[in-house]
């Protein structure tokens, strides 16, 4: 019931092979992905003289979280990832984040959108000749999406709420064929939902990538994510140390998903799902509008795997808001060096977009509750960086005036060393079932799951680990689409 489907369209598959014979296209698989020391030199070489955002075929081999950190030419390392030091964050706790600043669109995204596309195309049950793809999604998704679409020859369309930051729109205006702008903001997703039904209904061949039911998002995740944290944390952890935490928004519920491996290998290790305060969905059933882009809400995604989720946290947009301040205006990082910061820090806190501030406030929280000390490791992830929100600070600027000595004090002492463990809860079984409950009311009423394979995600125990074992399945099907389309 789980399984992603694999099913081989074979007439469509040969327009999709032909399609990425005339466009030079090679696909990479998830294990090249994980770890691009399998990557052919030849492929490596050509990188060398492409831009990282570049719309060439061959950066869907740059969908790994181990690109070298330049814009243009670069290689593959270690994973990206910083360890912010107790002067930031006020906990002895180390908190360690993957960065996702260094995927191609800014956000680690594009490798969830790959794998919800991907193994449509490679079994021809989606015809880049004949269909358009659409991604519904809050930002950077539908960013995704349309990239890896453009570099698979494969017509989009990104469907983003109308009060997203200015540089996703702008920036998509030149990659996807149509962009379609819903009412609202970070928190309106069914009105993203309903515009979905309404093209299906349209009579357009098209096929959507919903992020928040594909099971691709899930799988990607899980093992690319996951694998990079447990690389980092091979490397990190020493003879006493040990993972005392995942802290993810939920999102989508794809990105959370690595916390799914890392209980494999760290069974004593928790999740930590995040929220925005002002849309309280998981903690209490809540409603509302936040400023935090990128992590979605009102809803609990079909993907979130609930019964293996620990904690709830609800971060303040205001801490966001203002700690995004605090951590890119030069007062902000001025009061930061004389408070302890390493200069090094600060300088790479602009790695940090609203999301990863709230997952790392999420980080900040579950510490504080465990008591934890300096031989624990909390994990958590920054999506994308402030690149994606240059002009959030200009309208910060025109609303609350100019950043000041003042200000980021008080933001210091407010929102980082003051941060606490209000607004959140440890998940009993009967919290945890409630939160899988809420799924019934959007995907069973209004689309279109059933109420059999929503039992199966909480009773069946071979539910989502069946999902996870289909990689190397679509690994194959990749490397036969590509013997198929013979230039690689």
């Amino acid at each position: 019931m789980a399984r992603i489907d694999l099913t081989i369209h074979e007439e469509r598959l040969e327009n999709a092979i032909h399609r990425a014979r005339e466009r030079n296209i090679i696909i990479p698989t998830f294990a090249q992905q994980m770890n691009p020391s399998l990557v052919p030199d030849k492929i490596r070489k050509e990188l060398k003289s492409i831009g990282l955002w570049d719309i060439h075929p061959r950066n869907l081999f740059r969908i790994t979280w181990k690109n070298e950190p330049v814009e243009k030419g670069g290689d593959y390392g270690d994973v990206n990832y910083i360890e912010l030091p107790s002067s930031l964050t006020g906990v002895d706790a180390r908190i360690i984040a993957v960065v996702g600043k260094w995927f191609p669109t800014g956000a680690h995204k594009v490798g969830a959108a790959f794998a919800c596309l991907v193994p449509r195309l490679v079994t021809g049950q989606f015809d880049p000749t004949v269909e358009k793809a659409v991604w519904p999604s809050t930002g950077n998704y539908c960013r995704g999406g349309a990239y890896d679409s453009a570099l698979l020859a494969c017509q989009s369309i990104a469907i983003l709420p109308e009060g997203m930051s200015r540089e996703r729109f702008a920036w998509l205006e030149n990659v996807a064929d149509e962009i379609i702008a819903t009412p609202g903001t970070e928190s309106n997703v069914k009105e993203i939902f309903d515009k979905c039904w309404e093209l299906r209904k349209s009579g357009q061949q098209l096929m959507i990538f919903n992020q928040f039911d594909e099971l691709g998002n899930y799988l990607w995740h899980y093992h690319v994510t996951g694998n990079a944290m447990k690389e980092i944390l091979e490397k990190v952890l020493g003879k006493n140390d040990r993972l005392a935490g995942l802290s993810s928004n939920t999102g989508s519920g794809g990105t959370i998903a690595c916390g799914d491996l890392l209980k494999q290998y760290y069974p004593d290790s928790k999740i930590i799902a995040s929220e925005a305060l002002q849309c309280p969905t998981l903690l209490n059933n809540g409603f509302g509008a936040h400023r935090i882009e990128g992590i979605g809400d009102k809803h609990v995604p079909w993907i979130h795997n609930v019964r293996n989720t620990d904690y709830v946290t609800s971060i303040d947009d205001n801490a966001v808001v203002h700690l995004c301040r605090l951590f890119n205006e030069p007062e902000g990082k001025k009061y930061l060096m004389d408070k302890g910061v390493p200069a090094a820090i600060v300088d790479q806190l602009h790695l940090m977009g609203f999301s990863g501030i709230a997952n790392m406030l999420s980080a900040i929280k579950f510490a504080k509750y465990q008591e934890l000390t300096h031989e624990d490791v909390v994990m958590t992830i920054f999506t994308d960086s402030m690149e994606l929100y240059g002009t959030r600070l200009d309208e910060y600027t025109a609303q609350f005036g100019p950043f000041t000595r003042d200000d980021a004090a008080f933001n210091f002492g407010r929102y980082l060393m003051g941060e606490n463990t209000s607004s959140m809860k440890e998940l009993t079984y009967e919290d945890r079932k409630r939160i899988h409950n809420l799924k019934y009311y959007t995907w069973i009423e209004q689309q279109g799951r059933t109420s059999e394979e929503l039992n199966a995600q909480w009773y069946d125990r071979e539910y989502w680990t069946e999902i996870q074992a289909q990689r190397d399945e679509i690994d194959r099907l990749i490397q036969s689409f590509n013997d198929a389309v013979g230039i690689a």
